[in-house]
């Protein structure tokens, strides 16, 4: 068995030229291979509002969005997170999968880009089809935005670090904002921060740089199939002052600002039919998962 020194040297003895291969790479007519040209005509078409409402700070608030819609959430009053949580309207056992996300696309997500379901679904729950700060990419620190490396804010960690009970953490704005819909603290699950900067330092450790988004700014998806969405306008606000602890929150409200949420139909209600586009499928696997040994016999035909 190789040693932890004799690892060590082979890694420093790799050519470090060698750019390293992404694990999970899109090919022809793949899922994860976007049409582009399709997805920018959708984005394009004209389009009907169907629902509009503003998300007040330190609050939550879930909709439906039937398949084919687009949904837009901005930032009308200047930089704010915000921490989506997104499920099958029919089935909420399906929901987002932020970790396979981030491994079959990347760490901080943008335009053509997929959110992805749990297993065993595996499909695109929505796809991004404009955000209006994909010019950010990568600041001075290896920041990014739209972060899928941490999750939401919640009251259990507040309580282990500062030992406050704070009630408007992004988990239970979450938590309250999906009750009317049959869900539970348990249906809350890892989310996308949208609008945040995040990265890893040099030894690997979490930050958050300050949101740069301001009153023009948009991330827009099209459902891929029935979602039910969940938003909560985190009570850091735009970043700038986050902490942990009484002291903290008192100061953080002066940062935040609310979002604002849109849900369109395409006014054309036959151009995604003869556009060639069809609602997410479930993974074909048969999820045998090498189990055919059955118990008893089985019956024979007569």
């Amino acid at each position: 068995m190789e040693s932890r020194e004799d690892t060590a040297d082979r890694l420093r003895d790799r050519d470090p030229i060698r750019t390293p291969v992404p694990a999970y790479l899109p090919t022809a007519h793949s899922p994860l291979m976007v049409d582009k040209a399709l997805y920018s005509s959708i984005q394009k078409a004209r389009r009907v509002l169907v629902e509009e409402f503003v998300l007040p700070i330190r609050s939550g608030r879930a909709w439906k969005a039937p398949a084919g819609s687009i949904v837009r959430i901005s930032t009308p009053e200047g930089p704010q997170v915000g921490d989506l949580n997104i499920w099958n309207v029919h089935n909420p056992r399906e929901r987002f999968w932020a970790s396979r996300t981030r491994q079959l696309h990347a760490t901080h997500v943008s335009t053509y880009d997929r959110l992805w379901s749990c297993l065993p679904y595996m499909r695109p729950l929505v796809t991004i089809i404009a955000d209006s700060l994909a010019w950010y990419g990568e600041d001075e620190h290896g920041g990014r935005v739209h972060d899928l490396l941490g999750t939401r804010c919640d009251p259990y960690i507040n309580a282990v670090l500062s030992g406050g009970q704070y009630d408007f953490h992004c988990h239970s704005n979450l938590t309250r904002a999906v009750l009317p819909f049959g869900l539970a603290e348990s249906d809350i699950h890892d989310v996308i921060n949208i609008f945040q900067v995040t990265g890893l330092d040099a030894e690997g450790r979490y930050f958050m740089n300050p949101c740069p988004a301001n009153s023009e700014d948009y991330l827009e998806f099209l459902a891929e199939q029935d979602v039910l969405f969940g938003l909560s306008t985190c009570p850091g606000g735009d970043l700038s002052l986050w902490g942990f602890g009484a002291a903290s929150e008192k100061e953080m409200v002066k940062t935040c600002r609310p979002l604002k949420v849109e849900v369109f139909r395409l006014a054309d209600s036959d151009f995604l039919q003869r556009s060639g586009w069809q609602p997410a499928r479930c993974s074909p696997y048969q999820g045998k998962h090498g189990m055919i040994v059955v118990d008893g016999e089985p019956e024979m035909p007569v």
